[in-house]
């Protein structure tokens, strides 16, 4: 077995030993989609989003792609392919970087510092720029609108709850919390 092939295989063990949810596409260790869940603290919390990864054959010495599969409105994620613009995994890979740093420390980062100034998408961006109170209200309304919000634990169902009846309507977000309770039993 060579190196890179060694290494791939011990940084994909220990992001599943890391309390992620891998899920493998093929028998293959290079493509394989894991459960990302948004930072405590941040707009994001309380989304859980399904990331695509990708290895390439000189991984570590290349970087691995990374791609959301579900939506995400952020103004360094392009909204229909998911792909990420973050320098550190685009231009500044090192093989000193593993699996797990790329969940926990980077893409962590681009969710709780969006860079508008190199926009993968644009309206995200321009909204963010030019009225932050809407950009911030834009994505917790995607948060309650369109995320599988079924495997979220009980403390992030009650902050996105919370979070949801700061900015919309009180009945919408009890008719929100009823349904979830619905499908948690």
């Amino acid at each position: 077995m060579s190196s890179p092939s060694k290494r791939r295989e011990m940084d994909l063990m220990k992001l599943m030993m890391s309390d992620y949810k891998v899920e493998m596409v093929n028998d293959g260790m290079q493509e394989f989609f894991v459960e990302f869940r948004g930072p405590t603290e941040s707009i994001y919390q309380g989304g859980v989003w399904k990331v695509r990864v990708e290895l390439p054959d000189a991984y570590p010495y290349k970087s691995p792609s990374i791609g959301f599969i579900n939506k995400i409105y952020h103004p360094n994620v392009d909204e229909m392919s998911g792909s990420v613009c973050l320098d550190v995994i685009n231009q500044t890979w090192s093989p000193m970087f593993d699996l797990v740093n790329v969940f926990e420390v980077f893409l962590p980062q681009l969710l709780l510092y969006p860079n508008p100034s190199d926009p993968l998408n644009g309206e995200a961006a321009a909204l963010m720029m030019r009225d932050r109170p809407a950009y911030e209200q834009k994505v917790k309304g995607d948060l309650v609108q369109h995320y599988p919000l079924i495997v979220l634990d009980i403390d992030s169902r009650v902050s996105l709850f919370n979070s949801c009846s700061q900015h919309f309507a009180t009945d919408l977000c009890l008719s929100y919390a009823c349904n979830l309770a619905r499908l948690q039993t």
